[in-house]
């Protein structure tokens, strides 16, 4: 297949190293320059005057980005709240729907495992119980659908937590027709859409999610520590911040965003995440990132000797990253996973994502618009020797 076109310019937005491939954008991001400098000019302010950036006006304007952040999502502004990233608005969630002993959180075997890890310790503190469905990566969506389905438990399923677009395996989850079996059986459904922003479509509202969570700090070039809790207006009284502020008595979204001396920069500079990306064109950048993520896959799959055949593709075309399967026994726990990937990292100069998922290692490869096709071709001419060399 071809690669992407590049987008003239792009890459110069970007302070990356240049002797490092970075193919793992989903992990962290990157800040575009005017972004950063967006964010410096309010760090400049806020250290020019500490008293009066932080009691005259600002939160007024945490709520003026909390409205621009809401449309660029499709999202009620009121029922919106900035969070510093998308496992703290799943916190947030969990602490405030009153688990009791004998109810469960169910989720899937796709989920983010720092959201998996709050889950189980929120069970732990209320004595309720967890329960794991297993999705295969070739399911489509109507199995999906099934699958959730027959394992929704109402009266006892207290919360489904679904990822929009999973973390693990790439995965493009049909949330909005989950969401509706859900509710038909009186379940309420937390979507993870922490991939979501920026790099697919997002209307917030046509999802009909009770509470739905997505980071801005990935594909939506904010400032790290940018993210969203959406919820739905039954549940925005009995919402609990984690930490009791000033505005605890305003309430939901207030006294979840209010976090006293935060450094709140990265959420004011949100919006010039969101101008850059329209600025380069939201269409052709999501199509440009996808399309080359797809080239890298093809590239280092062929690199690897796997057919194209059984190259995953379960996100479907508008995913931006995308996954190949590593030999058989190669990275297949948690911890060998972290070792080859630092491996890849010091010796071939490039960043990726590697997991284990259902004993299988998985390399995980984005595309992003300071991305070019010769950084995968290098990958996939270096990256079967070192693999050989254990």
């Amino acid at each position: 297949m071809r690669p992407a076109e590049p987008i003239p310019g792009a890459r110069l937005l970007f302070a990356l190293d240049p002797a490092v491939s970075h193919l793992n954008h989903g992990a962290f991001g990157a800040v575009p320059l005017t972004v950063q400098r967006a964010q410096q000019r309010l760090r400049d302010e806020m250290e020019a005057n500490p008293p009066r950036f932080f009691t005259q006006g600002l939160v007024d304007r945490i709520t003026h980005t909390r409205r621009h952040v809401a449309a660029f999502l499709g999202a009620d502004p009121d029922g919106t709240a900035l969070v510093g990233n998308a496992t703290t608005g799943a916190a947030v969630v969990l602490q405030s729907i009153g688990l009791h002993p004998g109810d469960e959180v169910l989720t899937t075997d796709h989920g983010y495992g720092a959201v998996d890890l709050s889950i189980a310790r929120e069970c732990r503190r209320t004595g309720a119980g967890t329960r794991v469905l297993r999705v295969p990566l070739s399911a489509t969506d109507e199995e999906i659908v099934e699958i959730v389905r027959d394992g929704l438990r109402p009266g006892r399923t207290r919360l489904f937590v679904i990822d929009q677009i999973t973390s693990p395996t790439a995965r493009l989850f049909p949330v909005a027709a989950v969401v509706g079996v859900a509710r038909e059986r009186g379940v309420p459904v937390l979507v993870d859409g922490a991939h979501a922003p920026g790099m697919v479509p997002v209307d917030v509202a046509a999802v009909g999610a009770d509470f739905w969570v997505g980071n801005l700090h990935k594909w939506g070039y904010a400032p790290r520590g940018t993210a969203v809790l959406v919820v739905a207006p039954p549940w925005r009284e009995r919402i609990e911040p984690l930490v009791v502020s000033w505005e605890q008595d305003a309430g939901f979204p207030h006294n979840v965003e209010w976090q006293a001396t935060l450094d709140y920069t990265s959420w004011l500079s949100a919006p010039a995440g969101l101008f850059t990306l329209r600025s380069l064109g939201l269409d052709r950048v999501r199509a440009h990132n996808a399309a080359l993520a797809a080239y890298g896959q093809q590239v280092v799959g062929a690199a690897l000797g796997v057919a194209p055949a059984d190259l995953p593709d379960p996100g479907g075309p508008a995913v931006a990253m995308r996954l190949v399967p590593l030999p058989p026994g190669v990275a297949t726990t948690t911890d060998a996973a972290r070792a080859l990937q630092a491996r890849i990292a010091e010796r071939l100069a490039t960043e990726v994502s590697v997991a284990g998922w259902r004993g299988q290692g998985w390399l995980r490869l984005c595309g992003q618009v300071y991305n070019s096709p010769d950084e995968y071709e290098r990958l996939a001419t270096r990256l079967p020797a070192l693999l050989a060399r254990g």
